[in-house]
């Protein structure tokens, strides 16, 4: 049959090898954009060699199947193509340093079984707008020249894979970036400040936010929002999430990342930040799904937090924070315990301990233990001052009688005087008290 500029067999159930494809180059230079779209079917086996004749192709999706094997080598020859989506398949080993070279602005190898590292020639793919690696299992680190090459880059995903190391700071120079997924890894370190410079993040003026190039641009791409995955396609230029979840980082969670107001998912969950909660929350005014759960963070919830009108999903759980819980607007509506559940010094709706309480409120139950503490400290300075005193007085008397024999003669003296007197006395009122008997 003449060959097909454009070939759309996806959301099928079509099985088999890809057999008996048409093949070689379409006519015409005025055309439709040649594209072939087989995803979701049950295709098997591996990408036929037959397929790298189609050196035209601009577009080309295999995803959701079962194809296995390598990425065959003779892809190289598709110079065109400027997206290759091959994810949730059974592909792996490394991937080809050759899909380096090229022209693609969308790639997308995730849900598969890759190894290795990232390839460094991915780097020459200067206006790569989409990279998703996610769910597979590459390792090493986060190259740097990810954010000083892949400068376009507006989607980020490297979920669930080994890498290791730290987030590189230089990851704040993609300036487009409006989703930075890279949870579910062996990351360490702590979280780069510089991160809340991210413009896309800010005043959305990345490059993803025009959207899909062509009608039938229908890039998928895989989100974790309010707890449940999500998949996203004509909108995914609207999404701005920031997941670190399930890592290894530790310290504070800088208060330069509450300048993200574009954000409407932002999760850190499951790792080892300590600190307190930023107090700037609140700028954050996009959020409706913020997940916090599983750290070492102290301190109260900042009030600021009710002022996130849109938040549908708030999970604090299982840290060490304290005190009341704010109340007022949305968080009025997110009226499920386990939000907060394994924070044993928190209090108040819609956790059953009460603050009114004061065996119950840990704010009343700290300035208690504090004032007995000082009750206790006023009452040893005073027994040191009675100490002091008496120390002062007995050896300032006792140590001039030992050094001063005059002193000492005139206190006995005086001493020896005030007892004749008190004896002289006594004697007096006894044979007083004698007559007294004798004549009644």
């Amino acid at each position: 049959m003449p060959i097909i500029p454009q070939l759309d067999l996806s959301h099928n159930q079509l099985n088999g090898p890809l057999t008996n494809l048409p093949n070689g180059e379409t006519y015409g230079l005025f055309g439709p954009s040649p594209v072939l779209f087989l995803g979701n079917n049950f295709f098997n086996d591996l990408i036929p060699t037959s397929l790298c004749r189609r050196t035209d192709l601009d577009y080309l999706d295999l995803s959701k199947n079962n194809l296995t094997g390598k990425i065959p080598k003779c892809l190289e020859k598709l110079e065109r193509l400027y997206a290759m989506i091959l994810s949730s398949n059974q592909f792996s080993g490394v991937i080809p340093s050759f899909v380096g070279f090229g022209s693609l602005t969308r790639l997308r190898l995730n849900d598969n079984k890759f190894t290795g590292e990232i390839p460094q020639e991915l780097g020459n793919l200067r206006y790569l707008n989409i990279l998703d690696l996610g769910d597979n299992k590459l390792s090493g680190n986060i190259p740097k020249w990810v954010g000083e090459e892949l400068t376009y880059l507006a989607v980020l995903r490297l979920r669930k894979n080994n890498f290791t190391g730290r987030i590189p700071q230089s990851l704040c120079n993609v300036s487009n970036l409006q989703i930075l997924d890279v949870a579910h890894n062996n990351l360490k370190g702590r979280i780069p400040r510089c991160l809340g410079e991210l413009i896309a993040m800010v005043n959305n003026s990345g490059s993803g936010q025009m959207g899909s190039l062509f009608d039938y641009d229908e890039i998928n791409v895989d989100q974790v929002m309010k707890g449940v995955d999500l998949e996203y396609t004509r909108t995914w230029y609207m999404v701005f999430n920031m997941d670190l979840s399930s890592n290894q980082l530790v310290g504070e969670i800088p208060n330069e990342l509450t300048a993200l107001s574009m954000l409407v998912g932002f999760n850190l969950s499951n790792n080892h930040l300590t600190g307190h909660i930023p107090k700037s929350i609140g700028n954050m005014t996009n959020l409706f799904s913020l997940d916090l759960s599983g750290n070492e963070l102290t301190g109260v919830i900042p009030p600021s937090m009710a002022d996130l009108t849109f938040l549908s999903h708030l999970n604090l759980s299982h840290n060490n924070l304290s005190g009341r819980i704010p109340t007022g607007r949305q968080l009025q509506t997110l009226t499920d315990p386990s939000i907060y559940e394994g924070n044993k010094d928190l209090c108040g709706s819609p956790l059953p301990k009460n603050c009114s309480n004061p065996r119950e409120d840990p704010t009343t139950t700290s300035k208690k233990k504090q004032e007995a503490v000082d009750e206790k400290t006023k009452l040893w300075l005073f027994y040191v001052d009675i100490i002091c005193g008496f120390a002062t007085g007995f050896w300032g008397v006792i140590g001039v009688l030992l050094f001063k024999r005059q002193w000492r003669q005139k206190l006995f003296m005086f001493v020896e005087k005030t007892m004749d007197k008190i004896y002289v006395a006594f004697v007096v009122r006894v044979n007083k008290i004698k007559r007294g008997r004798e004549v009644a």
